[in-house]
């Protein structure tokens, strides 16, 4: 009984082929269509070879083409050349032009020279000479001149040292030197202590001392301090301005500030113009900070200058 059933379901299985969804049709469709799309991908290769050979093949022809001309070009240049060689003399008959033309030079250039040494003889070095002396002449006028020329006057030195010498008397609170023979020295020092280049040189050498030294005024006019000093090489801006009531600013300057501070302070109040806006401030600044230099002892003892007449005098904020 089971060999029968093996048989029938064999049976079953061949009389599917028949079938035309799944039997002998439908794979026939299959491959035809598998076919189908093989021959289009190789008839679509085919055809960019296809192309690619046209292109190769006019690269090809273009290159022929130029070669074609170069090699006419080629000819036509040795035709031209040919042409020219015959319009050349020959190279034996060129030297020899040339020769007859240096000897004619050399015909031409030596007659003077026997003239020269019939002539003058002895007279040619002679000749050489005056330029050597001329110039030897020149170097011992030079020297000459260098030697006896003026010396700079020492004047402004002796002047400037007997300033210094001064200064530095009226800052130690000993008096003028006595040794200052020179003539340039009474005019340094004729009014002593009254000289207001000697205060000033004093005030400087105090601020040299100082540390720090605080500085309370209006914003606008510490503004107008900051641009004045700004550009002396010995000032440099404070870390920070601190800001206080009423617009004022208290900030630190150390004394080397300080000293640029003073330079330009004076300077300014010697060239601005009086009854104006920066003689009146540089006036005002540079004599109050001349006041709190003036009571300095030198024991560590904290400076304050206030440019604010509104404020008691010492106080704080």
């Amino acid at each position: 009984m089971k060999r029968l059933e093996a048989i029938g379901e064999q049976l079953t299985r061949l009389g599917r082929l028949d079938d035309p969804t799944v039997g002998l049709t439908a794979l026939h469709g299959e491959i035809t269509q598998s076919r189908l799309k093989i021959l289009e991908q190789i008839q679509g290769g085919v055809t960019g070879l296809r192309e690619e050979n046209r292109e190769v093949r006019r690269r090809q022809d273009r290159m022929i083409s130029d070669l074609n001309e170069t090699r006419g070009e080629l000819r036509e240049l040795q035709d031209l050349v040919d042409i020219l060689r015959s319009f050349a003399p020959p190279r034996g008959a060129a030297g020899k032009p040339g020769e007859d033309a240096q000897t004619h030079v050399e015909e031409t250039v030596q007659p003077p020279e026997p003239v020269v040494e019939a002539d003058c003889g002895s007279t040619a070095p002679a000749e050489a000479h005056p330029p050597v002396s001329s110039d030897t002449g020149s170097q011992g006028g030079t020297m000459e001149k260098t030697e006896h020329r003026p010396q700079p006057e020492t004047g402004g030195g002796d002047q400037d040292l007997a300033l210094k010498n001064a200064i530095e008397a009226a800052y130690q609170g000993i008096g003028t030197p006595s040794d200052q023979t020179s003539a340039t020295a009474p005019q340094a020092s004729a009014g002593g202590a009254d000289d207001p280049r000697i205060a000033h040189g004093v005030m400087l050498l105090k601020a040299a001392g100082v540390a720090s030294a605080e500085l309370v005024t209006h914003r606008d006019t510490w503004e107008w301090l900051a641009a004045l000093a700004v550009d002396h090489s010995h000032f440099r801006t404070p870390p920070s301005v601190e800001d206080i009531k009423e617009g004022r600013v208290q900030t630190v300057l150390s004394g080397r500030s300080l000293i640029a501070l003073l330079i330009e302070l004076w300077n300014t109040r010697s060239t601005a113009a009086p009854l104006q806006g920066d003689w009146a401030l540089a006036m005002t600044t540079y004599n109050r900070i001349a006041s709190e230099l003036t009571d300095v002892t030198g024991q560590g003892e904290t400076i304050r200058i206030v440019l604010d007449d509104g404020l008691p005098h010492g106080t704080g904020n």
